[in-house]
């Protein structure tokens, strides 16, 4: 009986040391107790160069002529929705205020 619990622990052992091995030869994470690890995450290329440079680069937003005339348009769109009533109400009148004074 005892034969067979030893014949158990270095089968154990010898198959630990093998993982060990195989972990060390080829450069993986030995994780024996299965928790979870960043490892794969952090191994993973950084894409956020290759990404950057996939898009062109916008013009417009340096070019202060055609940020104003954007900002232009945008104020009178809001003039005009003021005019006609539509447009965002005062700080502290919304509907969130509304539903609180009721």
């Amino acid at each position: 009986m005892n034969f067979g619990r030893l014949k158990n622990v270095v089968a154990a052992a010898a198959i630990e040391g093998v993982a060990e091995a195989r972990a060390r030869i080829f450069g993986h994470v030995l994780n024996p107790t299965g928790q979870r690890s960043s490892h794969k995450v952090l191994r993973k290329k950084l894409i956020g160069e290759k990404v950057s440079q996939w898009y062109p680069h916008d013009i417009m937003k340096d070019d202060p002529l055609v940020m104003a005339r954007q900002e232009q348009e945008r104020l009178s769109k809001l003039e005009m929705l003021k005019r006609r009533g539509k447009g965002p109400p005062k700080k502290g009148q919304g509907k969130q205020a509304k539903k609180r004074n009721k």
